[in-house]
This record gives structure tokens, C-alpha cells and sequence, in this order.
């Protein structure tokens, strides 16, 4: 199932769940000009269901998955539950988000 939530509740989130995951399915030019701290790159376009299991093997895992405008996003989420990921959270666009960028 897939929650869309807003940066609050992502913070809350990423606080209170230590084995959650801040996904950057953006493609790596965009994510090199700036992504939130310690979100992982994995591009929406090479999402297959072996590449899911590689890089996210926690398949109960929070996962809060960001682009740039939203739709990325909300596709990458459907794939992921798709796969078998129970705890999706399509936050859309990262613009405004308040917790840092690298």
C-alpha cells in the first residue's frame, strides 16, 4: 500500500523508524545537483523487481520515495508495491524540503 505524506510526516518518519528508507528515484545528473541527506539514488528507469531486491532487501522497511515533480514518484511507489514492499510513502516533489540537501 502506498501513503502519500507531506514533509512533516516524513520527518516524524525518518526519526522515529531507523531502518527507513529515503528513496531518490530521480536520474543521477539530478541527484548530483542536489538530493536530501542521506537519500539513496536508485532511478525510477532501472527499477526492476532484481535491482529492488538488491539495493532495498527489506521488503517491510519504511521506504519514502521523492523525484522532482512527483510523478516519478508515484510510479516508482507502484512498481515497489508491485515487488512485494509493504510500507510505502510517496512524498512527490522534493521542493521545500526542510531537512537538508546535499
Amino acid at each position: 500500500m502506498v501513503r502519500k505524506i507531506d514533509f512533516q510526516q516524513a520527518g516524524q518518519i525518518l526519526a522515529e523508524k531507523k531502518n527507513a528508507v529515503l528513496l531518490d528515484v530521480r536520474e543521477e545528473d539530478e541527484y548530483i545537483t542536489g538530493h536530501a541527506i542521506d537519500a539513496r539514488l536508485l532511478p525510477v528507469d532501472e527499477l526492476t523487481p532484481q535491482r529492488a531486491a538488491d539495493e532495498l532487501p527489506d521488503r517491510d522497511a519504511p521506504i519514502l520515495i521523492y523525484c522532482r515533480s512527483g510523478r516519478r514518484s508515484h510510479r516508482a511507489a507502484a512498481l515497489l508495491d508491485g515487488y512485494g514492499y509493504t510500507e510505502l510513502y510517496d512524498l512527490g516533489s522534493l521542493i521545500g524540503w526542510p531537512y537538508g540537501l546535499e
